[in-house]
């Protein structure tokens, strides 16, 4: 189970809302690997398909396969702000930096 951090809850449910996509939840899927471990994507998604797993929060659900979910163990998902945009991020405890990509991996 992946934890949602309020912020991440405000932020989700204000972006449904701004996109008239009431009802709707979030799909998290593996987009690929990187150095530090796997990255991971988001989209909205209509209702539960048959092989999601689903996850209430506040206001909405959050949708992924069983592998994604095996991934996702002690992950947050979290809204973050930088100098360079803001939007949500999936933080993986268990993801261990690399000296192989240039010094960029931490």
């Amino acid at each position: 189970m992946v934890t949602v951090t309020p912020e991440a809850v405000k932020y989700i449910n204000d972006l449904l809302a701004k996109n008239n996509k009431q009802g709707y939840g979030i799909r998290i899927y593996m987009q690929g690997m990187g150095c530090s471990g796997p990255q991971f994507g988001m989209s909205f998604q209509q209702g539960k398909k048959e092989t999601d797993m689903e996850q209430k929060a506040e206001g909405f659900s959050l949708f992924y396969d069983d592998e994604t979910n095996t991934l996702l163990q002690e992950c947050s998902v979290d809204f973050i702000e930088t100098p360079y945009g803001s939007g949500l991020i999936v933080n993986n405890p268990n993801a261990a930096g690399c000296d192989t990509c240039g010094g960029g991996c931490h």
